[in-house]
C-alpha cells in the first residue's frame, strides 16, 4: 500500500489477452497486486478477440481483486466488434471503465483515459492529407485525443493519472521495428496530456518496446505491456508507482 498518507500506489498492467478456450487465470495475480497497491489499472487488449464470454472470464479473475480496477479497451478487444458488450460485463463486475465522460477517483487522485490510436510520433506524424483513408485514420487518432482532452478537463483532483492503450511517445515504443511505430500510438495523446498538469502515464500495445518514458513536457510514461513486464521484472509482470 501507499508508503505516504497523501500518495496512492498505482499498479497497472496491459495486454491480458485472456482467451476464452485457454485455462491461464489471473486470478494469483490479482491476489498479489492487491496486497501492494491501492488501485490496479488495465491498459487494454484485456481480452483476445473481443468477445464477451473472454470478459466474462476476466471478470471471474478480478473477483480476486480486493483494490478498485480502472480500464481503457484495447485493439484487440474491438476485433469482434463486441466492445460495448465487452464493457458492460466488466462494468458489473465493478470495473470503472475509463471514457470520454468516465473518470475515477481515489483520495485526491483523478483517472482519466481513452483507448487512443496510431499516427506516429514527433515530425514522422501522419497529417490528414490525400487519400480519405487516411484522412479517416488521422481523424481517429484526432478523436481519441479529445476525448481524453474531455475526460482530462472534468476532473479537480490535485493529482491525475492517465491511462491509455496506444503510447503517446516514441521512447516506449523503442524496441519495436520502427516500420509499425505509427501503429503503436501518436503524439497526439502527448500534445493533449501535457496540456495539464498529469503524474503519470500507464500504456500497453507495445510488447517489445521500453519501460519508460517521458513527454516533452517531463511527464512519466510507463509501458506495463504484460509481455514487456514478464521480460524485465519476470516477479512483477505490471508497473508499481506511487503518485
Amino acid at each position: 500500500m501507499s508508503a505516504k498518507p497523501d500518495s496512492l500506489c498505482v499498479a497497472a498492467i496491459g495486454d491480458l489477452h485472456v482467451h476464452q478456450s485457454s485455462s491461464e487465470s489471473f486470478q494469483a495475480l490479482f491476489e498479489k497486486i492487491s496486497q501492494s497497491a491501492d488501485v490496479l489499472a488495465l491498459c487494454g487488449d484485456l481480452t483476445h478477440l473481443g468477445l464477451p464470454q473472454e470478459a466474462d472470464k476476466l471478470a471471474n479473475d478480478l473477483r480476486a481483486c480486493r483494490i478498485p480496477v480502472v480500464a481503457v479497451l484495447g485493439n484487440h478487444d474491438y476485433q469482434s466488434g463486441h466492445q460495448e458488450q465487452v464493457k458492460k460485463v466488466l462494468r458489473a463486475a465493478k470495473v470503472a471503465m475509463l471514457e470520454e465522460t468516465e473518470t475515477f477517483q481515489l483520495k485526491d487522485v483523478g483517472f482519466a483515459g481513452t483507448k487512443g490510436f496510431g499516427g506516429g510520433f514527433d515530425k514522422h506524424m501522419l497529417t490528414p492529407f490525400g487519400e480519405e483513408p487516411i484522412k479517416h485514420f488521422v481523424t481517429e487518432a484526432v478523436n481519441e485525443s479529445l476525448r481524453l482532452e474531455v475526460a482530462l478537463n472534468s476532473l479537480r483532483t490535485e493529482k491525475t493519472v492517465v491511462v491509455l492503450h496506444y503510447s503517446p511517445i516514441a521512447a516506449t515504443v523503442t524496441g519495436e521495428p520502427p516500420e509499425i511505430f505509427p501503429f503503436l500510438g501518436s503524439s497526439r495523446l502527448a500534445e493533449t496530456i501535457d496540456h495539464f498538469d498529469v503524474n503519470a502515464v500507464f500504456h500497453g500495445h507495445a510488447h517489445n518496446g521500453s519501460c519508460e518514458g517521458k513527454t516533452v513536457k517531463g511527464t512519466p510514461v510507463y509501458n506495463c505491456c504484460r509481455q514487456l513486464m514478464e521480460r524485465v521484472h519476470p516477479g512483477q509482470p505490471y508497473a508499481l508507482i506511487e503518485v
